[in-house]
């Protein structure tokens, strides 16, 4: 694209991570990361972050920072941490405590949540419940950049002013009730919040002499999901779904699912299915959701095991009507105890309005070099 010609990016990332249990029933985490990046993908600032709220990603930042009491059946974990939902892989319906860091938009990391979580098991039971009082929204492409897709189509013809965003106040909330049986393993849950991902409202008549107005709006939400997994003999099914519904009269309100079938044969594990979306309320002019961008899409997982030092993994999803393509290759290999290399081959092709096809300029291969100590 015209704004960004980059073919070369270097980023380095540096990570330290504190772990103590000064008594038995109560544990602290802590973890700080350093950044840098030659594509203006990390601030300038050197301030020491902890809310995670940053177009761009902090330089130093307190990754995670939480204490862990458990006595008996009954655990509370409080502090800046990470809340994983659902069983099924790639796309996850039911994962609403789990923002990501979109800046690359494949492979996204997940950020940390600041809040509490309570869990208990009885009899194979689980009844698990999150509070987090303060918003941490998705990061997403910046406009400059060719990861922007479509809207990096229009700021290279149109002066596109982005209005200063209002992060919604207000506590998210869900829980999630599961229980484990020899022939099934299954949850139901419910989550009261905002949605991670935005929406994109254009402010004002479009006129020739003045600039494109666009904010970002992160709608309230609600979801009600369950997923379960039921292990066979020959494979293990998991199925996972969410229905999403909303107060604000300008978001879309639907359902998405997935069915998957999971096979592990010696060192190789193969999973395939379909991920799925039904709009029952279309609302929203323009929306970043790669939840549901990969959605109506066939998808896969291949990984390998080769011996304790080396692993190769294959990953796509197929639109399917052929409209857009994702694949990533990945074969990782350690050396020594401490240094691990792995080389990552990403294809991205499809249609201009189809949500894989608008990053078909984006498709890559990365080398990565991790020393751990």
């Amino acid at each position: 694209m015209a704004d960004d010609r980059a073919h070369l990016v270097a980023d380095v990332l540096a990570r330290e991570e504190i772990f103590a249990r000064p008594v038995e029933w109560f544990r602290l985490a802590s973890g700080f990361e350093l950044r840098a990046n030659s594509h203006d993908q990390v601030e300038d600032s050197w301030r020491v972050r902890f809310w995670d709220r940053t177009d761009r990603r902090p330089r130093l930042i307190v990754r995670t920072l939480s204490a862990t009491l458990a006595r008996g059946p009954f655990t509370l974990d409080a502090g800046k941490q990470f809340i994983r939902w659902g069983k099924t892989d790639i796309v996850v319906p039911t994962d609403r405590f789990s923002p990501k860091d979109y800046l690359t938009v494949v492979d996204a990391p997940f950020l940390a949540v600041t809040g509490v979580r309570g869990t208990t098991q009885f009899a194979g039971y689980t009844i698990e419940a999150a509070w987090v009082p303060r918003f941490t929204p998705s990061r997403t492409p910046l406009l400059t950049q060719r990861w922007a897709g479509r809207a990096a189509d229009v700021a290279a013809t149109e002066a596109i002013v982005e209005t200063p965003t209002a992060l919604p106040r207000g506590a998210q909330t869900g829980v999630r009730f599961g229980q484990v049986t020899d022939r099934i393993e299954y949850s139901a849950s419910f989550y009261d919040g905002f949605n991670n991902l935005p929406d994109f409202h254009v402010g004002g008549p479009v006129l020739p002499s003045r600039p494109l107005e666009v904010a970002r709006v992160y709608p309230p939400i609600r979801s009600y999901g369950a997923d379960a997994a039921i292990p066979l003999p020959w494979f293990t099914i998991k199925a996972e779904a969410a229905y999403f519904t909303s107060s604000s009269p300008t978001t879309d309100e639907y359902v998405l699912y997935v069915l998957q079938v999971e096979k592990q044969r010696g060192e190789w594990v193969f999973l395939g299915g379909y991920a799925g979306e039904v709009a029952t309320q279309e609302r929203a002019p323009i929306s970043f959701a790669p939840d549901r961008g990969l959605s109506r899409a066939i998808v896969a997982r291949a990984s390998y095991t080769i011996d304790a030092n080396r692993r190769a993994e294959f990953e796509t999803a197929v639109r399917q009507n052929g409209d857009g393509v994702y694949g990533k290759m990945e074969y990782s290999q350690a050396r020594g105890q401490h240094w691990r290399a792995t080389v990552t081959a990403v294809l991205l092709t499809g249609a201009r309005d189809d949500f894989m096809g608008q990053y078909r300029r984006n498709s890559h291969v990365r080398l990565t070099i991790r020393y751990s100590y």
